[in-house]
C-alpha cells in the first residue's frame, strides 16, 4: 500500500508531537535518580527511562496505528517474522551507557517501515533537542531545517565513526578502516553516529546494531542518497542482528574493500 506525501507529512508531524513530550520527560528523568539495572551483561545497562519511554511510544503507536506490529528494544513490542503492512521500530534510549554515565549523545529513535519500505525515521537528540527525521516522500530535516545530501567524500577524506569494543578487537577489518580514513571516533551510540554522517560530519558509520538501532537511520540516510548495507555491502535483515554500515558512496567502496581484503 503506498501512502500519499500527505499521509506520510500527517504521521510525521503526529511522531513530532510525542518526541516533544518525550523529550521534555527523558530530561527530567536525567535530572532525577535513575534506576539502572543490567542485561546481557555489566556493559548493557537499562534503566526505568528506557522502559517508561518504551511504554509511553508503544501504547501511542498502538492507538495510532491499530493493525501495526512494533519492534522495540525492552520487551513491550510484537515478535514480528516478516515486514509486511505496517512495521514500527522503537529505540527508547539508544546509547543508554552514554544516557547514565555522560548525560550526552544518546537520542530516542522510532522508524516506520510499510510492507518492508522505509517510510519515515526519526532520530532525537534528547540534549539538544533536535529531531533528525523524514523519509524518501517528504525530504530530511534537523527539526525545520531541511538536510542536503552530503558531499561524496572518499574515506581517506573523512572521519569515520566505528564501535569501539569491534575496533579494540580488530574484528571486521576495523583497524584496517581506522587507519585509513582521515581519522576515527567512538561515539558509543547509533543514533548521535548516523546523525553525524547525514549531517557530513562523517563519512561512514559501522557497527553490530539490531534493527531498532539502525531501522531510523536507514530511512533518513538512504533519502539523504547514502548507502546502507551489512559490511559486505548485502542487504539489511531488517528482524535480526547485522554489523551495518552506513557511508557516502566513495567510502562504502572504500570500507567494504578494506572489511573483505
Amino acid at each position: 500500500m503506498t501512502m500519499s506525501q500527505f499521509e506520510v507529512q500527517n504521521i510525521d508531524q503526529t511522531v513530532l508531537l510525542w518526541l516533544d513530550e518525550l523529550q521534555k520527560d527523558t530530561i527530567s528523568a536525567m535530572r532525577q535518580h535513575l534506576q539502572v539495572g543490567t542485561k546481557r551483561d555489566e556493559r548493557d545497562l537499562v534503566t526505568n527511562v528506557d522502559k517508561a519511554n518504551e511504554q509511553k511510544i508503544n501504547a501511542l503507536i498502538r492507538s495510532f496505528d491499530t493493525n501495526a506490529q512494533i519492534v522495540s528494544e525492552e520487551g513491550f513490542g510484537d515478535k514480528p517474522t516478516d515486514m509486511n503492512g505496517h512495521v514500527w521500530f522503537v529505540d527508547p534510549i539508544d546509547g543508554t551507557m552514554n544516557f547514565v554515565k555522560e548525560h550526552t549523545d544518546f537520542a530516542i529513535m522510532i522508524a516506520l517501515y510499510v510492507d518492508n519500505q522505509p517510510v519515515l525515521g526519526w532520530i532525537l537528540d534528547v540534549v539538544d533537542n533536535v529531531v533528525y527525521h523524514g523519509g524518501p516522500k517528504i525530504g530530511v530535516f534537523a527539526n525545520q531545517l531541511r538536510i542536503q545530501q552530503p558531499e561524496d567524500d572518499s574515506l581517506a577524506e573523512g572521519v569515520v565513526l566505528l564501535s569501539g569494543a569491534r575496533l579494540l578487537y580488530g574484528m571486521f577489518g576495523y583497524d584496517r578502516i581506522a587507519k585509513a580514513a582521515l581519522g576515527y571516533r567512538v561515539i558509543g551510540a547509533a543514533g548521535p553516529s548516523f546523525i553525524r554522517v547525514i549531517t557530513g560530519q562523517a563519512v561512514g558509520y559501522s557497527s553490530k546494531m539490531m534493527p531498532w538501532d539502525f531501522a531510523a537511520g536507514q530511512v533518513l540516510a538512504k533519502t539523504l542518497g547514502l548507502i546502507v548495507s551489512d559490511i559486505d555491502g548485502q542487504v539489511l535483515d531488517m528482524l535480526s542482528s547485522n554489523i551495518v554500515l552506513v557511508a557516502t558512496k566513495r567510502a562504502h567502496r572504500d570500507i567494504v574493500e578494506l572489511h573483505k581484503s
